[in-house]
């Protein structure tokens, strides 16, 4: 039963986090949100009683450690946790400043690490947990501009792997959804940087990223939000280690 159980959410205040957020509390879930938007995170919270916001910085050892401190302490220790939050950019590799480059990795990779890094140990000794990475289908494939995005969502990936083989006989479940382009303010702001960089008009650019998909479309983030609600469920208590496109197709 997933009911009664306590998950973080980072990058919860919008887009997919909310939607996990919003999924995890309709199942009886207790879910602590995080971001560096205390409004944000506040208009969630304000839409179920389960749902709690505290401002966190995942690049952030101390933060992300005084989260779960603050988190444990109102509702015990994580059963779940969703390592969500993310960034996107686009330049041609060779422009990259090694600072974008760095603060891509830095939220992207090592926020993913750092949010689910103190709830290992528990989870183990509890033999129980579920960890779900939201990577990308840029963690199974190469996209042209995004070389930092791209290199770090195949370290999430490979990151899901090396964790869910150290805990698979530990009852904790660890995996990765990948989704293609999903509905979401990173996907209009995708959208406004191929409008101004190369005159294309917002429908055409829409159009452009929708192909990628073979159903033509984008994904919406419920379904993100469902699929991470099955993997956290009893029935998927034999999935580990797997990273699952959500794409139409794209990838597999």
């Amino acid at each position: 039963m997933i009911a009664g159980k306590h998950a973080l959410v980072t990058g919860g205040g919008s887009g997919v986090g909310r939607a996990i957020a919003l999924e995890l509390a309709g199942a009886g879930v207790d879910v602590t949100i995080c971001g560096r938007r205390e409004t944000e995170l506040a208009k969630v919270a304000g839409q179920s009683g389960r749902i709690f916001g505290i401002a966190a910085d995942v690049t952030s050892e101390t933060e992300t450690a005084a989260l779960y401190a603050q988190a444990e302490a109102a509702r015990g220790p994580f059963d779940i946790v969703i390592a969500n939050a993310g960034m996107a950019g686009s330049t041609p590799a060779h422009k990259i400043p090694l600072a974008d480059w760095q603060r891509t990795l830095d939220v992207n990779l090592t926020g993913a690490f750092l949010t689910v890094k103190p709830a290992l140990a528990g989870m183990a000794a509890r033999k129980a947990g579920r960890i779900v990475f939201i990577a990308s289908t840029a963690g199974l494939k190469g996209y042209a501009y995004v070389a930092p995005y791209v290199a770090a969502k195949h370290g999430v990936v490979g990151l899901m792997r090396a964790l869910a083989a150290e805990t698979a006989k530990s009852g904790v479940t660890v995996n990765a959804v990948c989704p293609g382009f999903v509905e979401t303010d990173m996907l209009e702001e995708s959208i406004q940087r191929i409008v101004e960089k190369t005159g294309r008009s917002a429908e055409q650019a829409r159009a452009s990223l929708a192909s990628t998909n073979p159903q033509g479309r984008f994904i919406q983030p419920r379904e993100i939000a469902e699929a991470v609600l099955w993997l956290c469920g009893d029935a998927a208590q034999s999935i580990t280690g797997q990273a699952i496109s959500i794409s139409g197709g794209e990838t597999w």
